[in-house]
């Protein structure tokens, strides 16, 4: 099954005048999408260990998830139509009132990084919806650097 995934990693995130650039990859590519600017926060929050000092939308429906027995195993990128991605999340959860469940939900990629990143889940693109996209490596070095960021091995470095 694996083999129909190409596992990606957050590479960097930035913020632009109209929300924020995400850039996924695989150590040889990268791929871009534009988010919600809030949602983009809520991921670099993450990423740099930062607690805010209320839970925010993701910490809220995570904290949920695990009370009820439930934990996001994980994401992965299944179309892109117009430059608009989609995404599912896929749910686990067993406890003493039911039998082991789990279900995939449609949701935007924004949400299921946010959502993965807490739960420490993998993150995923189709195989095939990977290769039709264009890398867009040379992009993220020229944002770096306007950025002043020279090198991006590790996004939680950045802020």
């Amino acid at each position: 099954m694996k083999e129909n995934f190409v596992r990606v990693e957050p590479v960097a995130l930035f913020p632009t005048p109209s929300g924020c650039a995400v850039f996924l990859g695989d150590g040889k590519k990268e791929i871009l999408f534009y988010i919600d600017p809030s949602i983009g926060a809520s991921i670099q929050a993450v990423l740099n260990d930062d607690q805010p000092p209320r839970p925010l939308s993701h910490d809220f429906f995570g904290q949920t998830l695990k009370a009820l027995g439930g934990k996001v195993t994980r994401m992965v990128i299944v179309n892109v139509e117009d430059e608009v991605f989609f995404a599912q999340l896929r749910i686990e959860a067993e406890n003493e009132t039911m039998a082991k469940k789990v279900i995939e939900i449609d949701c935007r990629p924004s949400d299921a990084i946010a959502m993965t990143i807490r739960f420490g889940a993998p993150m995923y693109v189709l195989k095939e919806v990977w290769e039709n996209l264009r890398d867009m490596s040379e992009t993220l070095q020229e944002l770096a650097q306007q950025e002043g960021f020279e090198d991006l091995q590790d996004p939680r470095s950045e802020s």
